[in-house]
């Protein structure tokens, strides 16, 4: 699997003073993040900071009040449809599949952006058409089977555990051939080993050329697999870092963490060291 060309004289994702308001509501105020190609950058801070409403900015979802984003030295439209052709998916804090379609038909959905073949081919089904549909069936394949779920393309989605739905969504927004994947809480709700099996893929990711940016609470989660970690607290931009120094800043613990120092210290102490070792 291989990301789209990219210019490599740009981050491959930035965003510069991104402001959101709402009516009289600040959600945003001048929030900058740039996602180098081959990183992961985390996203944290407590709930109603405006962590998925920057998401939202990223993604054209929300035209920003003030603000550019560029996708490799480029601005990008503040439109849905044009973000995910540049290059840009996302997943969804909770869960936005279609739960009445197979497995493979959810992947096939986000592979459509990137056929070719317009509505009268679809309606003639010529072989132009039925060698794209073939060719879009292969790939949705090799993706379910990037995300271990090679043998399930045939179940309806609604009917797969939880963890695998989080799979299939990642699945259905690699099928866009993104250069950057937002991910939006991907390992809420999940145990353990569905949490150590996310992080697993979210490396592998990375690994193909797709770079990554990880909204999440699992401190832990973030701090072992991030290159960088960024702080929004009341829609502002409270620090960003490498995760070592992000997890040690003062603020943070305060402002987010919501312990004593020493206690945030001896949860993570050894959990970033065992991290270090085992992080490709």
């Amino acid at each position: 699997m291989t990301a789209l060309a990219q210019d490599t004289a740009h981050p491959v994702l930035e965003a510069r003073g991104v402001t959101m308001v709402f009516g009289g509501l600040t959600a945003l105020n001048d929030v900058s993040l740039r996602l180098d190609r081959g990183k992961i950058v985390g996203l944290i801070g407590p709930n109603g900071a405006g962590k998925t409403t920057f998401f939202n900015c990223l993604t054209g979802l929300y035209t920003p009040t003030k603000g550019t984003v560029l996708l490799s030295g480029r601005r990008l439209a503040p439109d849905p449809s044009e973000v995910t052709i540049a290059g840009v998916a996302r997943t969804f804090q909770n869960i936005r599949l279609f739960p009445n379609m197979t497995v493979l038909e959810n992947v096939l959905v986000g592979r459509h952006c990137r056929m070719r073949q317009g509505p009268i081919a679809s309606l003639l089904h010529g072989p132009s058409f039925r060698r794209e549909e073939n060719a879009a069936k292969q790939r949705s394949r090799e993706l379910l089977a990037f995300v271990g779920l090679a043998s399930a393309e045939d179940e309806i989605a609604r009917n797969l555990p939880y963890g695998d739905q989080r799979r299939l969504e990642i699945a259905r927004a690699l099928a866009t051939d993104p250069k950057v994947l937002l991910l939006d809480e991907p390992t809420a709700g999940m145990n353990p080993q569905e949490t150590e099996a996310a992080r697993q893929l979210i490396f592998a990711i990375r690994d193909t050329g797709v770079s990554v940016v990880v909204i999440e609470h699992d401190i832990k989660f973030i701090f072992g697999l991030c290159d960088s970690v960024s702080v929004l607290v009341q829609g502002e931009l409270l620090v960003e870092g490498r995760p070592e120094v992000v997890r040690a800043d003062p603020r943070v613990i305060e402002a987010y963490l919501g312990k004593p120092p020493e206690e945030i210290e001896s949860e993570t102490r050894g959990a970033a060291e065992q991290d270090k070792r085992e992080k490709p």
